[in-house]
């Protein structure tokens, strides 16, 4: 059955670890990371993602085009888990890419993974809870991130929102026929 499952919060709350362990109840993961390794710190940041993760999932480095790269995905696995949104609209912002065409990506990513039978998880950062970015790029992107994030939480399922590694179950699946409400912001 599919279902898509996004999971929100902040750094270092437990995102990754909470939506691991979702995954953990099937038997064959794909794994999509959309981080890129560009200096020491980050690729041993990597590294140990690397080894928290079981052996026998596969695992598919994808910085900028994960939709692209599921299309192509076998009907083989019964979970695909995205780590995470808010380093892929990193990645493109830094590639030049504006707020339309984002957003544009994530509706394309979005239509992809709707025409997939699997469990779908989903991990992205929650920017708008702090300060206000001093520069002009780091507003773009933490406004952009906050669309990506309504749009996907809009099409999810289910969203939990973690805290300290806790998991608030903020948004349940609803009944076959039943369609959640729509803010626009």
């Amino acid at each position: 059955m599919k279902k898509i499952t996004l999971i929100l919060g902040g750094s270092r709350s437990g995102k990754s670890t909470y939506a691991l362990e979702l995954a953990k109840k099937h038997k064959k993961v794909a794994f999509i990371a959309t981080c890129q390794g560009l200096d020491k710190e980050m690729r041993e940041r990597i590294r140990l993602h690397k080894e928290a993760r079981p052996r026998h999932w596969e695992t598919f480095e994808e910085p900028k085009e994960p939709g692209k790269l599921i299309g192509k995905l076998s009907n083989s696995f019964d979970c695909i888990l995205i780590d995470c949104l808010t380093l892929l609209v990193s990645n493109l912002v830094l590639s030049g890419n504006k707020q339309e065409q984002i957003l544009k990506k994530i509706k394309e990513l979005l239509s992809v993974l709707d025409k997939k039978k699997v469990r779908i998880i989903l991990v992205s950062n929650e920017v708008g809870l702090g300060l206000v970015p001093a520069n002009k790029l780091g507003r773009e992107f933490r406004d952009i991130a906050g669309r990506v994030n309504q749009l996907v939480a809009n099409k999810a399922d289910e969203v939990f929102f973690i805290i300290s590694g806790i998991a608030l179950k903020i948004k349940a699946c609803l009944p076959a026929g039943k369609e959640a409400g729509k803010w626009r912001g």
